[in-house]
């Protein structure tokens, strides 16, 4: 299957990519390579979309539905922790009072950056 084959399968975007990624130690965390993937409630971005960060570009390489309960250390090392536990405290301390529950999906949209 095809990126574009890939994306017609895909349901409707419910945000943009301007908000995919904008939390300031996160911008900090994809600028310097650490961070090449993040998880949203709704999905941001197309394959092949570019989002912009200070005056780097990043592709959307992958966008794909995860439950957290699939969650490993490695994907969390693509957010930019060192595990899942790290991973889900930051998580809940920027959304108080959320539950956290392993059959929750979320988004996935993994991305690299462009050399130009």
């Amino acid at each position: 299957m095809n990126n574009q084959e890939a994306q017609n399968t895909l349901p409707p975007k419910t945000c943009s990519i301007e908000r995919l990624v904008t939390m300031p130690e996160d911008v900090q965390k994809v600028l310097e390579g650490k961070k090449t993937a993040t998880r949203r409630n709704g999905r941001y971005a197309d394959v092949g979309e570019i989002m912009v960060l200070g005056d780097k570009k990043f592709e959307v390489n992958r966008v794909y539905s995860q439950s957290l309960g699939e969650l490993t250390d490695e994907h969390a090392q693509h957010e930019g922790f060192n595990t899942v536990e790290e991973y889900k405290e930051a998580i809940l301390s920027y959304h108080p009072g959320m539950p956290w529950l392993p059959q929750m999906r979320v988004w996935v949209h993994e991305f690299s950056a462009v050399s130009e």
